[in-house]
């Protein structure tokens, strides 16, 4: 089947139009006029993505269909599957992108192309001609709604596995949906400010667009040299035959911890080397997954914004949590360095379950009985960065984006400069604002039924639906120009869990339900404008892509719903401590901050009844750096690095930890200064040909193996146990160092 879009205002005419499928003899469009216009002002968008359009070629066909589901489905399954397990692997739709190619072609040589119900208002074609890039670009759309993972999913985990209470399917289904497609409103809205200015480029996308690139272009080979799609395809061999290394001969690599092999008595030494449950000083992961599983890949993210993660990290990491560690600042040294388990004031692991009443509300009397709960130092370190991030955003974006803003508002009521791939998508007819609105308040009114008609199990109120949504609202604008420039996103879910931790305290699943609401309808969001920016730089009808978009979004939602509830029906010891597969890491933060936040309560634990207020003056903290960075940059506006300093990205830095870990970070910082700046600055001519060329091939050679591997050795539960598949050969590292404290494994000291 094909449809073919309505084109507006056609900028180019019939024998002007370019083939995306050859190359390209110009640098421009022959429909741009102005010679300031002919690429975008963006280095890095102006050497990757094309600027020139074939608005004729067919973009809702028979086989986008196909594969676009087919993509959507598996990969929604294949990713929550993994996600449970203990070393959770993500499988991006860089995999689908790739898989889906010969598929596409071979499709378009095997399909009739008969024309059915020909010179009728009815007329369509199952094969309207070869496989083309703007086919392959929607079913990539699809296959990035089932990319990453449900936020939602915690909730029926933490309800239904960790806390033990009920929590329906058609409950469950509900939250998922609404949650999931509720930030269509916020995207909609914002899209003036976040997509068609040039200045806000989106740099993950470029990774997928020269993809795009290497698949379809006809390149020539230069001599001695390779064509992108050659250096893919042995960038790709290399990746996938490598990963069986980390993922089954030899895990060790991924956590190369060298100070605790030389000192294996030594408590102090495995807390500074380990690179899992220390500060991981030396420790390197030479293993792809390691690298990009939290922080996304480093080859996408440009040298400014590395700089700022690797400067807050070493901050928080190695000055910061060190400090309070060995000051025994919070009882410290009575619990690990770096834990995301919840303690007592003796160092015992906190028994949650005792401190909840028959209606699943806290009961004070046998609180008061265990006593407070205690955090790490690292995990506490880590609520006060995301207080200092949160209004760090706030303040950075009003100092250095205010006038942008104001001017892309002002913009709207008037003529407006385009760069040239705006003006090139002027030729589609346009998603009216009014259809984003009326999916946002279907969203909000479903949401407000559901926690009112089922509030014995979400107990969210009414008004908690509403105060989520406002702080959502608010939030994305800001957030989506941190995530447009830098490729890092700040969160929202500590500040969502703070506020109703306040106001509503003692439900825990109240607390998780107004988290995800407000947190992620945001980040959702920001997911479908870059999908917007990733539409825009390769000319996809905007109509089309919003019903790509939804399509995708509600068949994510229900495969991984429905993924997620038939292991945990199935799974015995799913997210048991003691399972050595199934230990669901991500799930299992997310309860604890459930617990802190939701059924003790901020009041408890950050507020006048808690151990740990003093860290709400990291709030402050955060609106005020970024003001000292304008400042600076005022006083000395010819140091352009100045400009440069990100707050909110340098204050967040640490945001994925825990889960993510030290060696996560050290490892991707220096493969991101290796990409961005040694060979964007040095070999840029490589650099342009193959750094996003790159990154796709071994999120796709990981990918493919680790699914092979899983087929043909874990369901058999074929495993190897020698030295190399210890993970990180630091067992004292998460020892504490108090006098008297006893935990199984670790010296007492006197």
């Amino acid at each position: 089947m094909e449809f073919q879009d309505d084109i507006t205002s056609p900028l180019v005419g019939e024998d002007e139009k370019e083939d995306y499928n050859r190359p390209s003899t110009s640098s421009s469009s022959p429909a741009i006029e102005s010679p300031e216009l002919e690429n975008s002002p963006v280095p890095q968008v102006a050497l990757t993505v094309p600027t020139t359009d074939d608005p004729t070629l067919p973009v809702l066909t028979f086989r986008m269909w196909v594969l676009g589901t087919l993509s959507c489905v598996v990969l929604s399954f294949l990713n929550q599957f993994f996600w449970y397990r203990t070393e959770p692997l993500t499988i991006t739709a860089i995999s689908a992108q790739i898989a889906v190619v010969p598929l596409g072609h071979l499709m378009a040589s095997t399909i009739t192309d008969r024309v059915f119900f020909k010179d009728t208002r009815w007329e369509f074609t199952l094969n309207p001609g070869p496989f083309n890039v703007k086919e392959h670009v929607l079913i990539t759309i699809f296959a990035n709604s089932g990319a990453g993972t449900v936020y939602a999913i915690h909730i029926v985990t933490a309800v239904k596995v960790f806390y033990k209470e009920k929590f329906t399917f058609l409950v469950s289904i509900i939250v998922v949906i609404t949650t999931q497609v509720l930030g269509f409103g916020w995207a909609g809205i914002f899209r003036r400010y976040l997509v068609e200015p040039a200045s806000m480029w989106w740099p993950a996308n470029l990774v997928q667009v020269s993809l795009f690139r290497a698949l379809h272009e006809k390149e020539e080979r230069s001599k001695g040299g390779l064509t992108r799609i050659q250096f893919f395809l042995i960038a790709f061999v290399c990746s996938f035959a490598y990963y069986v290394f980390p993922g089954y001969l030899f895990p060790m690599v991924t956590s190369l911890s060298w100070i605790c092999w030389i000192f294996p008595n030594s408590v102090l030494a495995q807390q500074l080397g380990s690179g899992l449950y220390g500060l991981g000083i030396g420790a390197i992961g030479i293993d792809w997954a390691t690298i990009s599983s939290y922080l996304g890949s480093p080859l996408a993210s440009p040298w400014f914004a590395t700089a700022n993660v690797a400067v807050g990290f070493v901050v928080v990491m190695y000055v910061l949590t060190p400090i309070t560690y060995w000051l025994n600042v919070y009882k410290a040294k009575t619990f690990p360095i770096f834990s995301d388990e919840l303690f007592t004031s003796t160092g015992q692991i906190y028994n949650i379950t005792s401190i909840i009443d028959s209606n699943f509300h806290l009961d004070l009397e046998a609180y008061e009985k265990n006593g407070p709960l205690y955090l790490s130092t690292f995990f506490a370190m880590t609520y006060g960065v995301g207080f200092a991030a949160l209004t760090a955003t706030v303040s950075h974006v009003a100092l250095f984006h205010g006038r942008e803003v104001w001017e892309q508002s002002k913009s709207a009521f008037q003529e407006k400069t385009m760069d040239i791939h705006t003006r090139l998508m002027t030729r589609y007819k346009q998603v009216p604002e009014l259809w984003f609105v009326i999916i946002l308040i279907a969203n909000i009114a479903v949401t407000i039924f559901a926690c009112e008609y089922y509030n014995d199990q979400l107990q969210l109120p009414w008004w908690g639906v509403l105060l989520a949504c406002g702080l959502a609202f608010f939030f994305t604008l800001p957030i989506g120009i941190i995530t447009a420039t830098t490729n890092q996103t700040p969160g929202l879910n500590i500040i969502t869990e703070y506020i109703i931790g306040y106001m509503y305290p003692g439900r825990p699943v109240a607390n998780i339900c107004f988290k995800v609401y407000g947190y992620i309808s945001m980040t959702q969001a920001v997911t479908f404008l870059q999908d917007f920016k990733l539409g825009h730089y390769m000319k996809i009808p905007p109509r089309t892509m919003f019903m790509a978009q939804v399509v995708g979004t509600l068949i994510a939602g229900l495969v991984y719903l429905g993924t997620a509830w038939w292991l945990m029906e199935t799974i015995t010891d799913l997210c048991d401590t003691s399972s050595t597969i199934w230990t669901c890491p991500a799930d299992r933060v997310f309860y604890d901050a459930s617990v802190i936040w939701g059924l003790i309560g901020p009041l408890r634990i950050f507020g006048a009844l808690g151990t740990y207020e003093a860290i709400n003056w990291f709030f402050l903290a955060g609106a005020i750096l970024p003001v000292l960075v304008w400042l600076a940059h005022k006083a000395f506006p010819k140091q352009e690095w100045i400009r440069l300093i990100n707050m909110p990205v340098l204050i967040g830095a640490t945001g994925m930890m825990p889960p993510a870990t030290a060696v996560n970070y050290s490892s991707w910082i220096i493969v991101g200064f290796l990409s961005g700046f040694v060979a964007y600055r040095y070999r840029r001519d490589w650099w342009q040909r193959h750094n996003y060329v790159l990154s796709g091939a071994l999120d796709a050679g990981l990918a493919f193996m680790g699914v092979l591997l899983y087929l043909c050795l874990g369901l058999e539960d074929i495993s190897l146990s020698w030295w190399g598949t210890n993970l990180d050969g630091c067992p004292l590292a998460t020892c504490p160092t108090a006098k008297g404290v006893m935990v199984e494994g670790c010296p007492v000291y006197s």
